[in-house]
């Protein structure tokens, strides 16, 4: 058994593609529209296989400030700690937030946190 994906909410669907396309290396597929439902996805396929879908609803526009229960964050293995330094550099001279940094957690982790554009967490591990 394995996850399939996973999938979140998003405000800006085209903001949010085009971020994880460049600086995580995802493939897309054509955007899913129905104009029913006024929904909208993409699902994100990384090198790996994982898949993240992105969706977006126009009655679906705020999300949980701060700490909240549920998902915390997506974690992505970059495969070295020079790697974790030259992408968090590079994402935060673009204007991302860090939030912790890059360091040695207490489990063990070489990592980073930094913000998406809508502030959802990715830690860029080792």
């Amino acid at each position: 058994m394995r996850i399939e994906h996973v999938a979140i909410w998003v405000k800006d669907i085209e903001k949010m593609r085009q971020f994880y396309q460049t600086y995580f290396n995802a493939s897309v597929n054509d955007l899913y529209h129905n104009p029913i439902k006024k929904f909208n996805s993409y699902f994100l396929t990384f090198t790996d296989g994982a898949r993240l879908e992105i969706m977006e609803r126009a009655d679906i526009q705020t999300g949980h400030p701060g700490d909240s229960l549920g998902w915390a964050h997506i974690a992505f293995s970059v495969g070295s700690k020079e790697k974790v330094e030259e992408l968090t550099t590079r994402l935060v001279q673009d204007g991302y937030a860090c939030t912790n940094g890059p360091r040695i957690t207490g489990d063990g982790y070489y990592e980073s946190v930094v913000e998406d554009p809508e502030k959802n967490l990715i830690e860029i591990t080792e």
